[in-house]
């Protein structure tokens, strides 16, 4: 009876100890901050809920200068800076995740919860809408053809009269606007490598934002070999988008971008990273 009765004390013991193992792996999991099933771990100034607790995430896709760029240890750009102005507001601080740009447009980094924005110079199109909710728009954007100076191009049509290689960024609208104009591109994981196939001859000629156009040419060895020859007025604007139905965070977005337009904020920041004022309708 002695050995029955230790037996059983002993299994006691062995469950209590699981009990409170399995306790403290519980309240561990938390303590990051983090939610990764999409919960939320905090709320910030005025109740807005945020997947990460004191953050603000944003879901970006790197580089695109000068939007969100790596300049040294840190993320920086015009969006950046915009975004930044929502953390202030509510009271956190930004923490950037750079991830492929397709599951940013397509919203799912947004609905699975791993961010609360995403800033990555998105147009707003119908197509997007559906799965993301957009704030008011914050830039106006056009496309723009790049290729080597002297190549005679002044026009898209000129580029399939001539049967020459275009070349786009994947996932992108200047990607679906050249296709919907015919054209089969080949597409390039970002600008960067984009650039660089224009620079390798994998591409004649490649379709990208104007400002990120614009930034690139302002680098010597660039601008001395390649110009801008056609500007596509696509009447595109970029949105910062949030998970679809979240209107306590869009709310706070919209009132902060059209504040800062307002108050003359934006005009510093599109200043600073354009080197001229924004135009009449965009600063409106």
């Amino acid at each position: 009876m002695a050995s029955w009765s230790m037996r059983r004390r002993m299994l006691s013991i062995g469950a209590t100890a699981l009990v409170a193992a399995f306790t403290v792996s519980a309240c561990g999991s938390g303590g990051s901050g983090g939610r990764g099933d999409g919960g939320s771990a905090a709320s910030a100034k005025g109740g807005v809920a945020l997947v990460n607790a004191g953050k603000l995430t944003t879901c970006t896709h790197l580089q695109f200068q000068p939007f969100q760029f790596n300049q040294g240890a840190k993320v920086v750009g015009f969006d950046v800076d915009v975004i930044d102005l929502v953390a202030k507001r509510l009271g956190v601080t930004q923490d950037i995740i750079d991830i492929d740009f397709a599951p940013i447009k397509s919203g799912a980094v947004l609905s699975s919860g791993r961010c609360d924005l995403a800033a990555a110079g998105m147009t707003i199109t119908d197509e997007r809408r559906k799965n993301i909710e957009f704030s008011v728009p914050y830039f106006d954007a056009t496309q723009a053809l790049l290729a080597r100076k002297g190549s005679g191009l002044t026009s898209l049509g000129d580029v399939k009269a001539k049967n020459l290689k275009i070349g786009a960024q994947a996932s992108t609208t200047g990607l679906e606007y050249v296709k919907r104009k015919g054209f089969d591109p080949i597409e390039f994981a970002d600008s960067p490598k984009e650039l660089l196939g224009l620079q390798t001859g994998q591409a004649d000629v490649i379709v990208q934002d104007l400002p990120v156009v614009a930034t690139w040419l302002k680098k010597p060895d660039v601008r001395a070999k390649y110009e801008v020859v056609a500007v596509l007025d696509t009447g595109e604007r970029y949105g910062i988008g949030m998970k679809k139905g979240n209107t306590a965070l869009s709310k706070v977005v919209n009132e902060v971008i059209e504040g800062a337009k307002a108050d003359g904020t934006y005009d510093t920041i599109y200043k600073k990273w354009f080197g001229t004022e924004p135009s009449p309708a965009t600063a409106s």
